[in-house]
């Protein structure tokens, strides 16, 4: 059996493909917030000649290749180049592109060759070729190198000063120049390495996947389908996947004509944070609990559960529950539900240790006195120690649904489309960071200062 197929009939089954959706012009989002490009034309081409339906799954380019190692998906299309150490882990189909390496300065500088890149800092995207050429002649020309996730913010990083060049596929940088990025392709005319794109699957998995879109793609490669699809992106005028220059050359303008995705993005930002808050409270509440024990096995637990998930980085635990736990266990776990766990295991652990605090806070005469009327040990912390405890923290929950607010950002990372991750993807098109950034800023502001005004009125009402 092929993991990760859910079959819709047996005619039909149904795939979880996954892709790097800030790599225009092979995969982005276009004006109307749907994804394109030349893969995903080729995708969606070859899924209704060859009879099977797909969903797609955006991420980053690291987090999309291992979501199909760990068996999260069934195969990856997002500008990868075929190598060996990549046959390695996948089974590649035909190879549909061929490419080359090039690399790019600001306009204007005073770079004109590798030589001058001495002693100088490279920007470059983890995970591509354009990063593992770099890699194979830093010695040779001794230059620093610095790593980003996404495309955008890896070209502003050159355009900015902080990098003097960066290294990437030939029709990616050439995309993004005629997109307005200011960036000059240094050997236009002559790529290193020239290699091809390939759509991947889990080497040993889904042979019928990989079948199915060899098959389409001869069939669309021999009636011309293909050639078209490749004209119609490296052809025409970018501003006709990016929308007008009014929709893109003023604040105003971004948000009208990207409303729909900025509300889906604030939608999955809220309702991250509401599962992540209270269940993160609920089990926070719990460790504290445990903390004060008189057992002294329960406290160890609490106390060990608290150091381990409170000193793990937040991006590390979203990585681990979402691509290195269904390797383990066998079972693909949703983006969203990976999101919501990590949170509750990570803030919730700091809920945990200031729950403990505040239990402690509570002058210990309190507990003789109950005690001395009579009560158990239980009854003295559930009467008299955590309603005073709770009241103490009040100030310290506020602030911890803050934070939890601003983590649901780094979700991103794993596919989520929240907040952060919508405006990863408008830039990629648009090459609009600023303004883009400026309004996704703005929008956590006044989400924050709503936050944070329900939360003082709470206090004030638990107070009064």
């Amino acid at each position: 059996m092929m993991m990760g197929i859910t079959k819709v009939d047996a005619a039909q089954p149904n795939y979880i493909i996954t892709t790097d959706a800030t790599y225009p012009p092979f995969d982005f989002q276009d004006k109307n917030n749907q994804y394109t490009g030349i893969d995903q034309e080729i995708l969606k081409t070859i899924a209704k000649r060859e009879g099977f339906t797909y969903t797609l799954k955006p991420m980053s380019f690291n987090a999309a290749t291992q979501s199909v190692t760990s068996g999260q998906a069934d195969a990856v299309i997002a500008g990868m180049s075929i190598t060996d150490e990549r046959k390695q882990v996948f089974d590649f189909g035909t190879p549909y592109y061929k490419s080359g390496i090039a690399w790019a300065v600001k306009k204007g500088s005073a770079i004109k060759s590798l030589q001058d890149l001495k002693g100088k800092t490279v920007a470059i995207k983890t995970g591509t070729a354009g990063a593992d050429y770099a890699l194979s002649i830093q010695k040779k020309y001794g230059f620093k190198v610095t790593y980003f996730s996404d495309s955008d913010t890896l070209y502003n990083d050159v355009i900015n000063g902080n990098s003097q060049a960066t290294f990437g596929d030939l029709p990616v940088l050439q995309y993004t120049i005629k997109n307005g990025t200011k960036l000059k392709v240094m050997n236009p005319t002559n790529p290193y390495e020239a290699g091809w794109y390939g759509f991947a699957v889990k080497k040993g998995d889904n042979a019928q996947l990989l079948a199915s879109f060899n098959k389409g793609f001869a069939a669309i490669k021999k009636d011309g389908t293909y050639q078209k699809i490749v004209n119609k992106y490296l052809g025409a005028p970018a501003s006709e996947f990016t929308g007008s220059k009014s929709d893109n050359s003023s604040v105003f303008g971004i948000l009208k004509s990207n409303e729909n995705a900025f509300m889906k993005g604030l939608w999955q930002t809220i309702l991250l944070t509401l599962f992540g808050i209270i269940l993160a409270s609920i089990w926070g509440i719990l460790l504290g609990i445990m903390g004060v024990s008189q057992n002294s096995v329960i406290r160890g637990i609490s106390t060990t559960i608290i150091y381990v998930f409170r000193g793990m980085p937040l991006m590390v635990l979203a990585f681990f529950i979402y691509i290195g736990l269904p390797g383990v266990i066998g079972t693909k776990i949703p983006a969203f539900t990976a999101g919501v766990i990590t949170l509750i295991l990570n803030e919730g652990a700091y809920t945990g240790a200031f729950v403990r605090g505040g239990f402690k806070a509570v002058d210990k005469g309190q507990m003789e006195a109950a005690r001395s009327l009579g009560f158990t040990y239980g009854k003295s912390m559930y009467k008299v120690i955590m309603p005073q405890g709770l009241k103490i923290m009040v100030p310290s929950f506020i602030n911890q649904f803050i934070i939890t607010l601003k983590d649901t950002s780094i979700l991103s990372a794993i596919g989520i489309l929240e907040l952060t991750q919508t405006g990863t993807l408008i830039v990629s098109r648009n090459s609009q960071g600023f303004r883009v950034w400026a309004i996704i800023a703005v929008i956590y502001l006044v989400v924050i200062t709503l936050l944070t005004w329900f939360s003082n009125w709470v206090e004030k009402r638990t107070r009064s």
